[in-house]
């Protein structure tokens, strides 16, 4: 039996916030490093640890960087209270914690989003990630190729639909009979697909966890998180694919509203937490899940969904033949990786399949 694996297509794009310019000053930077700090004073007790630290907010355009602090390899220059100098360009620019210049750092691109609640969001996800390591979380960015097929995104969607009505419940009953639906579409996702409950989860303990820091961390209030969770799920659902951005929109609306009930759920998680068995403690899951995935799916637009999968699913298989015949089958010009360092859109890539015993080409 040939074995197979799935490799990813990276598409460059260069980082844009459409109605988000800012100038960039001296001025604004420190306002924006005083706004995460007071944030993360007053969020403390989420971690049991302060979020705030070293921190560089870079401008991708010309590489130049702004820190709340001074760096150990003399690179940063003081200006005011802030230091700024240039990234090297050894250094890839992106939304990320980052090892440089002798410490560990948040890395945040600039532009940063006008909304205060949005920006402290982005910074305190970030910040997340820099003290990650020290909560015991390894930082895993792993790919869920299942969530490009047809009835993987089919059921992913139906978890999202799920989750946004559990979010507009009138009452508790209600909010818990869509939780259970939409973890009834996740456990029948994860039978459909061999090892996917281990590789969703352990992005969603990645980026999951970040961004529910974030949203804790941006001081909105219960009707403004709600509109900007639906929000948010309304603009990944029309994303190109799903395999690494949907713990974005998954794990932070479970843990959200888990922590209106207990606020140090999360301080129970460990490496080793099963979200999924976590967030599915007190919702009895129905044995048969075929069944029941069938008998509430019409609640969550799923015929529609499923007609518009199966459509994407055949422009998908010839764009991935195209890919395929380009990059593999014929001539090509081949590169051969040696300790990447790159940087990619995670909401525009394009898994596919090939032998093992190939190369990795694009």
């Amino acid at each position: 039996m040939r074995k197979t694996v799935f490799i990813t297509l990276l598409f460059w794009s260069v980082y844009s916030v459409k109605g988000q310019k800012q100038q960039i000053s001296n001025d604004s930077i420190s306002i924006f490093f005083d706004e995460i700090k007071m944030a993360s004073k007053k969020n403390t007790g989420l971690w049991n640890q302060d979020l705030y630290g070293p921190m560089i907010l870079v401008d991708p355009k010309t590489r130049t960087l702004f820190a709340d602090e001074p760096d150990t390899g003399a690179q940063l220059k003081p200006n005011g209270n802030i230091y700024t100098g240039i990234l090297p360009d050894n250094v890839n620019i992106a939304n990320t914690a980052v090892g440089w210049s002798g410490k560990r750092w948040a890395m945040i691109m600039l532009p940063l989003p006008k909304n205060k609640a949005d920006r402290i969001n982005l910074l305190a996800h970030e910040s997340f990630h820099r003290i990650q390591p020290s909560l015991g979380f390894v930082l895993n960015n792993v790919e869920n190729n299942h969530l490009d097929l047809k009835e993987g995104r089919i059921y992913l969607r139906l978890e999202a639909e799920a989750l946004k009505k559990a979010l507009q419940s009138s009452s508790e009953k209600e909010m818990q009979q869509h939780l259970t639906h939409a973890l009834t579409f996740r456990k029948y996702r994860n039978i459909l697909y061999t090892n996917s409950a281990e590789t969703e989860n352990l992005l969603e303990l990645n980026e999951g966890l970040a961004e529910f820091t974030g949203i804790i961390a941006s001081g909105r209030n219960k009707a403004e998180t709600i509109v900007f969770f639906r929000k948010g799920i309304d603009g990944f659902l029309k994303n190109p694919t799903f395999v690494r951005s949907f713990a974005y929109h998954t794990t932070p609306v479970y843990g959200y509203l888990l922590y209106q009930k207990d606020r140090d759920w999360n301080k129970k998680v460990t490496a080793k937490t099963d979200l999924t068995d976590l967030f599915i403690k007190s919702i009895i899951i129905p044995a048969d899940l075929k069944s029941s995935v069938n008998k509430i799916s019409g609640h969550y637009n799923g015929s529609a969904i499923t007609v518009e999968e199966i459509n994407r699913e055949e422009k998908s298989k010839k764009l991935i033949a195209e890919y395929k015949s380009r990059f593999i089958d014929n001539p090509h010009f081949e590169i051969k990786f040696e300790k990447m360092n790159i940087s990619f859109d995670p909401g525009n890539i394009v898994p596919v399949e090939v032998h093992t015993n190939l190369c990795y080409r694009f």
